[in-house]
């Protein structure tokens, strides 16, 4: 997660925000319950919900201010319910506007470069000449969230297409959180899948990266390294 200030990266069990002033942030992931790992659809959603665990639990990387923002940007989807259909569409384009400018402020794009470039270092073992600038590991990531994203589109579209029930004030947003939810599901098949064909899910998602990353200095990826070490610290311990 690359933000203004800084980068978060996060494990199954930790998670780490290194900012650009030097001070480093660590907490802990919480681990959905084991029953709901177990329910297609419903382990999607609430994965990612805690993907925002750094975001908003205890002290997280967040300003309250921030927090806010974020939240109303989450819910506002649900406002749409009760606009007409003519304003509903302007009006969820200005909220998806909106989000995206707070999202690409200031050096976030290189920062999100120094993220994936961060993680494929510790991947292929190149950390220290990394760090130093000697090696430099790809910046496009095949478990970015902008692949999710790509994803999203489609399954949208074709959930919208098929659903089955009458249309009604929640359709909108059963619809997206359905979409999601697919999206998900579809996200885990090819990350855990070796086939190439599988890969094929991807390219939109790393065709759009070459737009929300940047190539970052040598600093904005130790930045990135920093986050990364302070995780793979705790994971080996």
């Amino acid at each position: 997660m690359a933000r203004a200030d800084g980068v978060v990266i996060a494990s199954e069990r930790f998670w780490a925000f290194a900012s650009r002033d030097g001070v480093v942030q660590e907490g802990a992931m919480p681990a959905p319950p084991r029953f709901v790992r177990r329910v297609p659809l419903l382990r999607g959603m609430v994965r990612l919900g805690l993907a925002l665990t750094p975001l908003f639990r205890g002290r997280g990387v967040a300003r309250r201010r921030e927090r806010v923002f974020l939240l109303a940007a989450m819910l506002a989807p649900l406002s749409l319910i009760f606009l007409p259909q003519s304003a509903s569409l302007p009006v969820g384009i200005a909220i998806g506007v909106v989000l995206i400018a707070w999202m690409l402020r200031g050096r976030t794009l290189f920062l999100h470069g120094a993220e994936h470039r961060a993680i494929a270092a510790a991947e292929d073992g190149r950390l220290v000449p990394t760090w130093v600038g000697q090696a430099k590991p790809s910046r496009f990531a095949p478990r970015c969230g902008t692949n999710f994203a790509a994803l999203v589109f489609p399954v949208s579209m074709l959930a919208d297409r098929l659903w089955p029930l009458p249309a009604a004030a929640y359709t909108p947003f059963a619809i997206s959180l359905l979409s999601l939810a697919l999206t998900m599901e579809l996200w885990q098949l090819v990350q855990a899948s070796r086939h190439r064909v599988a890969r094929v899910f991807l390219l939109p998602g790393l065709a759009l990266q070459r737009l929300t990353t940047q190539e970052p200095v040598v600093e904005e990826t130790q930045i990135a390294l920093t986050a990364v070490a302070s995780v793979l610290e705790r994971e080996l311990i």
